[in-house]
């Protein structure tokens, strides 16, 4: 009987899950909208706020766009290149290879990080890939690592233990809402059916751990969850320069083609050949203007207003673009905005200090995050943890993006003095070589290696003496 109980499918949620789910979701909703606002931001489909002073009502529907939030976000994420795991003690990381390849990791990064820093914050979920028949584990079936909006999921969060303990994921799925209840030991995938959540699948891992991470920006103590970088600083200046450049364009409608004036012309002027008034629009575009002399012989006077110069509106957009990037870390050509004189290579590099020390602190967060990623792969891979000793540390590219001439400089004088010795891997990665291309080297090296104990061998054994058949069987082996 007993074993008839335990065989009898769980189709609804507990009532403590139903509560659970019910606290994520409010909480999913009630964060919504603050990240669609930053996710228009970057799109460029924010609406400006009227102050309905200088903008006509015909044009109202006008819009226009400034894609700083977008450049911001886009010029730190470009710094964030993750290229390979590995096992810190140097053993073969062919196994983290595998798992980074078959989840497409190092393309999915990108969207991961792009998320934390337009919402503040992204998440990584973990689970089985396995759909094979039968009992066990599946060798063949690599453990699923995939990159989540948080639009879509959110996560319970305890911040004295700085782990998760309960997410909830959301989606519509065949015009059916469908529910995803991560919890520690199982993963619940549940169906509304407006009657309450039935379950359609569960996996019962017994994991003991939540298999989600979070990919938090700019966290503070008092704010785990993560910060955007399109803060209300960064929206409050882009309104003000996308108002700027709405004006400019007002401008152009009502002064792009110079105003004239006529003094003392008579009412024919104004009339066709039939004796019609004509257009002010007809009046203005035509090409040759004839007026005739008033009743007492004067020539009427034509003249011409002074043209509406924008220089003042892109002025103000120039400073716009400086106090934007200096909220943005930014160097201001990134922004539009150039001088005179071109700027030096120091220059340069030195205006790009602080982005460049931003995406290192980024890279120092989400190395962290990306390596329990890969551990909690190993995890469900294999049914138990991985060992704690064997550290995993997570390659990435220079974010100061320097040319390869004083990269490869760097590196001889470290060899020159002694501090790194020549075949080190570490030489590789100072030059700036790719994965695959040091994985070429090394085969290079290995071939070389073995060419050049031969040649060795060679000049070690004593020269033939002549006449003497190299195949005799009491004489001495030649090469």
């Amino acid at each position: 009987m007993a074993a008839e109980i335990v065989s009898l499918p769980l189709t609804y949620l507990t009532d403590d899950q139903k509560q659970l789910m019910a606290v994520m979701r409010q909480e999913l909703q009630a964060n919504r909208f603050k990240l669609q606002l930053r996710d228009a931001y970057y799109d460029g489909r924010q609406l400006i706020r009227d102050l309905g002073i200088s903008i006509p009502p015909q044009l109202k529907g006008l819009h226009t766009v400034i894609g700083w939030p977008r450049i911001g976000v886009d010029a730190l994420e470009q710094r964030l290149d993750l290229e390979a795991m590995r096992w810190a003690d140097g053993s073969d990381s062919s196994e983290l290879e595998e798992i980074a390849e078959a989840n497409d990791l190092y393309d999915e990064s990108s969207l991961g990080h792009t998320d934390a820093f337009v919402y503040g914050r992204g998440y990584i979920s973990g689970g089985s890939s396995c759909e094979c028949d039968g009992p066990g584990r599946c060798d063949d079936c690599p453990p699923l690592l995939t990159v989540e909006s948080p639009l879509d999921m959110t996560m319970l969060w305890d911040p004295r233990l700085r782990m998760g303990l309960s997410a909830l994921r959301e989606c519509i799925q065949d015009e059916e809402r469908m529910s995803v209840l991560m919890l520690p030991n199982s993963t619940i995938w549940t169906v509304d059916t407006g009657d309450g959540y039935e379950i359609v699948d569960r996996d019962d891992h017994g994991l003991g751990m939540l298999p989600v991470l979070r990919l938090a920006n700019r966290q503070r103590t008092a704010d785990r969850i993560g910060r955007s970088e399109i803060t209300p600083d960064v929206m409050s200046i882009t309104d003000a320069a996308c108002r700027r450049l709405l004006g400019i364009e007002v401008a152009a409608e009502f002064y792009g083609a110079p105003q004239r004036y006529i003094l003392g012309a008579s009412e024919s002027a104004f009339q066709d050949a039939e004796g019609n008034a004509t257009s002010a629009w007809e009046t203005y575009i035509g090409r040759m203007l004839a007026l005739e002399r008033d009743e007492d012989g004067n020539i009427p006077e034509v003249g011409q207003f002074t043209a509406h110069d924008p220089s003042g509106q892109t002025k103000i957009i120039d400073l716009y673009a400086r106090i934007m990037a200096t909220q943005l870390g930014l160097p201001p050509h990134m922004l539009g905005y150039t001088s005179d004189n071109p700027a030096s290579a120091d220059a340069i590099r030195s205006a790009e200090s602080m982005l460049v020390k931003k995406a290192e602190r980024r890279i120092r967060r989400f190395g962290r995050v990306w390596a329990q990623a890969m551990r909690l792969a190993l995890w469900i891979r294999d049914g138990e943890p991985p060992d704690k000793s064997r550290r995993i540390e997570t390659v990435w590219r220079n974010p100061a993006t320097p040319t390869v001439a004083a990269s490869t400089d760097a590196a001889v004088k470290l060899v020159q003095a002694g501090v790194l010795p020549p075949d080190s891997d570490v030489v590789l990665e100072m030059v700036g070589l790719t994965q695959s291309q040091q994985q070429r080297v090394r085969a290079d090296r290995r071939r070389r290696g073995a060419s050049l104990l031969l040649e060795q061998l060679g000049r070690d054994l004593p020269p033939a003496p002549s006449g003497a058949d190299p195949g005799a069987a009491d004489g001495p082996p030649y090469l």
